[in-house]
């Protein structure tokens, strides 16, 4: 009788028991709402074969986290506000031609909260001349 209790006293204390009851606890950060993206980007416009640049994103609801798409890839972000985004555009980014689809992802929920899917912004094109 003594080990049985022992067992449930275990797994009570493991946090396996209770989990989803209100008794239970866990961690975790919930996802960030969906962000809105302010046309224009700045710039909005470069010229095939130009040099790499600074690319800076306007908008609502950004989080630390948040990450600028170029063309449906990642690009190194940094958070400057909860309105403005900054993102590194390679030369290769704009070797050619072409309009470029941008967008703001926030993240998803972690922990228990990591069934909170990303947030996309809506889509604002730059234009590669």
């Amino acid at each position: 009788m003594k080990t049985i209790f022992l067992v449930l006293l275990t797994i009570s204390a493991l946090g396996c028991g209770g989990y989803g009851s209100g008794s239970g606890t866990g961690s975790g950060t919930m996802a960030a709402g969906a962000p809105s993206v302010s046309p224009p980007l700045v710039p909005n416009t470069a010229t095939a074969g130009s040099a790499a640049f600074t690319l800076t994103v306007n908008g609502s609801g950004f989080v630390g986290g948040s990450v600028v798409y170029w063309n449906s890839t990642t690009h190194a972000t940094t958070f400057v506000t909860s309105g403005q985004l900054t993102a590194a555009i390679s030369a290769a980014d704009v070797a050619n031609a072409g309009t470029v689809p941008v967008y703001v992802r926030n993240p998803g929920g972690t922990g228990i909260y990591n069934n909170q899917p990303a947030q996309n912004s809506n889509m604002v094109n730059f234009t590669v001349q």
